[in-house]
Formats: structure tokens, C-alpha cells, sequence
């Protein structure tokens, strides 16, 4: 048995979403991208390479990553690029995307030979979380006074404009693209590809994928333009598990177990949004799991078991790739999990592991 913890990619489920982005990018002529910033584990490239498109990035370090490991498109994205990335970065993308007009025009020599682009803020977006809302007040991802935008749409081919967030309802994304159309058109007229950035459910179970095929093909028709899309986690929902296992039970009033992972280490975003963890499991045994950090919030969160559960048993905490890895950290020194790939033929392959030696150079 590979040792716990470790998360666990499935390729075959992988395969499922990748084949639904087929469908996509078949009905809607739509240019799909997959985003570093949520899922970055590049050994499991191999099976989403020969249905999206490229990558999208965040960071110098994001846009060298999808040129090497992945290929095809890289658009590059920073919310603020420094003045020795710059050359660096053009040297690796198809497309530069700037977050502000100040940067273009900071940055229009260095990057006059490749296509340059402006991240859009409609002002509105589907987030629940002020964290994650791109339109929270004073937002500084990206411009939206459209006489600036107008100014300087003969400086760019294109636009990204991020407002989705877990949005699994089709109606309201149709309203809003509706809003952006009507608020926004005559500047897009003016451009030649449109990326509408990550956050759409399309993957997710009933989707209607068809309609959502439709609504981008009559955008892209409407406004002459190639639309992209930036799947994250609608790449990889449901693809991945965290393996852990149980290394005490006790109870405080209610029964606990503490496993070998910490949610502030290896799932973070859980912690960040206050979110449980998902497990596959029902019964009438009820336990808190707990991480193994000094944390006193590190709880996975409750669950009910089949059995009452005991030292060396094994759990598995589902949707585990998504804003995992990218975000996995060395905090109380607790062991990184290793990455492992469930292939398509059933078998394991252990992509990597991690020891002392990782956490002493990753702090020296």
C-alpha cells in the first residue's frame, strides 16, 4: 500500500470531463484553457493535452510551466508585472494580458511584437465570497471606465474578462454575457479574440452544455471575435482524492479522529472559504475529522460512517484537486502529501514524494 497522505488524480475521471470539453469546443468554435492557478500538476497533463488548447496563467512562474509542460496556446496573465518578468514572459506566450492600462503602456515596447490584451471588470460577478469577488468595492482586477477602454483598443487584439465564480446556472450567465453585450459592445466589436475567463460549471452534473454551446458560438458570431474559456476547476472536478489515514480517535463531547494531513496545509481553500471537505461515506457513526496541525480550526469537517472508525484506518476526501496542490504548504512541518496517478488501465504510478529534505530547502 502506497503510505498516506497522498492525493490520488484519477485519470479516467479526468477523461470524462476532457471528453464533455470536446463537446464544448466542437458546438461553440470556443478555445478552451486550463488554469495554472487551480490545478498546475503537470504528470497529469498527458490526458487533458489533446482537448484544450492551452494554458492561462498568473505568474511568470505559471506561464513558463504551460509552455514547457503543456503547449499549445500560453496566455500570460499578472495582476501586476515587474519590470525584469516582461521580457521573460513575451519570450513564452502567444498572448500578454495586462491588468491596467498604466501597465500597457509601461510595457508597450517590450511587448510590441506579441498580441497584447486588457483584463475587463464588468463590475459584477456570480462570487458568494468578498475574497474571490473580482467587483468587490475598489476591486484592482482590471479597468471598466469604457471611454479608457475605447482609448486604447487600437493597443490590444483582445480582452479577458473574468466574472464567474462555481457558476453551475446557465440562466444567469446567459443574463449577464447579456449585460456585458449591452454595456460593452462597441468596444468588443473592436477586438479579435475575447476570453471569458474560468468559473463555469459546465462539467458539473445536467449542465445543459449544449445551450451554453450556443450562447458562446452567437456571442463569437455576434462580435467577430474568437471567444476562450479558462476552465480550472470545470477541468478537473471530481478527479481527485486527499488519502488519509486515522492516527487517534477520542472523544470531547463528540467523537473525533485525527488523520496524517492538516486542511491548512493540503486543502487551504477549505480553510480560507470555511468550507467542509466531501466524502463519499453514510452511517450511523458520526466522528469530526480532524488535521494533525497545532491549528485548532483544522477540521476537515463531520462525517457518519458505516463503522466506528479505528487507528490505521483509511479515509478519503473527495474533490481534492482543485486549489490543492497549487496551494499545498510545509506549515507545522506536517508531511506533504505525495502525488499520486491512478492511470487508465487501474493502476497506480506514484508521480512524486516528499521528505525532510524538501522542507529544509524550501525554507534555506
Amino acid at each position: 500500500m502506497i503510505p498516506t497522505p497522498y492525493y490520488l488524480i484519477d485519470k479516467a475521471k479526468l477523461a470524462e470531463n476532457m471528453a464533455k470539453m470536446d463537446r464544448l469546443r466542437d458546438l461553440s468554435g470556443a478555445k478552451c484553457l486550463l488554469a495554472l492557478k487551480c490545478f498546475a500538476t503537470w504528470p497529469a497533463f498527458d490526458v487533458m493535452q489533446g482537448h484544450m488548447d492551452g494554458t492561462t496563467s498568473s505568474s511568470l512562474y505559471e506561464l513558463r510551466l504551460g509552455r514547457e509542460k503543456f503547449g499549445h496556446e500560453a496566455h500570460a496573465y499578472s495582476v501586476a508585472w515587474a519590470e525584469d518578468e516582461v521580457d521573460e514572459a513575451v519570450s513564452y506566450a502567444d498572448k500578454i494580458i495586462f491588468n491596467s492600462i498604466s501597465q500597457l503602456e509601461r510595457f508597450a515596447g517590450k511587448t510590441a511584437g506579441i498580441a497584447r490584451g486588457l483584463r475587463l471588470n464588468p463590475q459584477f460577478s456570480t462570487s458568494h465570497f468578498d475574497l474571490a469577488d473580482p467587483a468587490r468595492p475598489f476591486s484592482r482586477l482590471g479597468e471598466w471606465d469604457l471611454a479608457k477602454l475605447n482609448a486604447v483598443a487600437d493597443r490590444i487584439s483582445g480582452v479577458m474578462i473574468h466574472y464567474n465564480c462555481e457558476n453551475g446556472d446557465f440562466e444567469l450567465f446567459d443574463q449577464q454575457l447579456t449585460r456585458i453585450e449591452a454595456e460593452f459592445g462597441g468596444f468588443l466589436e473592436r477586438m479579435e479574440w475575447i476570453s471569458l475567463g474560468g468559473g463555469i460549471h459546465f462539467t458539473g452534473e445536467g449542465y445543459p452544455l449544449e445551450r451554453l454551446a450556443a450562447r458562446l458560438r452567437a456571442f463569437a458570431d455576434r462580435f467577430g471575435v474568437q471567444v476562450y474559456l479558462e476552465p480550472g476547476e470545470a477541468a478537473i472536478t471530481g478527479c481527485a482524492s486527499l488519502e488519509v489515514t486515522v492516527l487517534d480517535v477520542l472523544n470531547n463531547g463528540k467523537d473525533l479522529a485525527i488523520v496524517d494531513s492538516s486542511v491548512e496545509a493540503h486543502m487551504l481553500d477549505l480553510l480560507i472559504y470555511r468550507e467542509p471537505a466531501k466524502m463519499a461515506v453514510t452511517g450511523p457513526h458520526d466522528y469530526m475529522v480532524c488535521g494533525k496541525s497545532c491549528l485548532a480550526g483544522d477540521i476537515f469537517g463531520e462525517f457518519s460512517f458505516p463503522a466506528p472508525l479505528a487507528v490505521g484506518d483509511r479515509l478519503s476526501i473527495a474533490d481534492a484537486a482543485g486549489y490543492t496542490m497549487v496551494k499545498k504548504n510545509w506549515f507545522n512541518g506536517v508531511k506533504m502529501p505525495s502525488i499520486v496517478l491512478r492511470e487508465l488501465d487501474g493502476t497506480l504510478t506514484v508521480a512524486r514524494t516528499f521528505d525532510y529534505a524538501d522542507f529544509e530547502g524550501n525554507l534555506g
